[in-house]
């Protein structure tokens, strides 16, 4: 997994060099707002997408920043993971 600050994405790449996944995100100050996962439909099945998950949250962390999980795939994922829960953003919002 690769950052490209560039194109404000992480990116999976398979041994060749070949786009797998990738991870698309927005950064303010500490907060960084991931917006889109997308796997190829060649690499589906073969946990690209849970791959990228996790190293984006461990980059959040190791960065000190905190996560706005936007995208579904990613909000899913970290319901199956309570140990990011601690850097993500909760909502603060009232119900009516």
């Amino acid at each position: 997994m690769t950052d490209a600050p560039d194109r404000q994405r992480f990116e999976a790449r398979d041994e060749t060099g070949t786009l797998a996944g990738m991870v698309t995100y927005q950064v303010t100050g500490t907060i960084i707002a991931y917006t889109h996962t997308e796997v190829d439909p060649a690499f589906e099945g073969r946990g690209v997408g849970s791959t990228l998950a996790r190293a984006v949250m461990d980059d959040a962390r190791v960065r000190g920043r905190t996560v706005v999980p936007i995208c579904p795939f990613l909000g899913d994922w970290l319901g199956r993971h309570p140990e990011y829960a601690d850097i993500v953003v909760r909502s603060t919002r009232k119900i009516k």
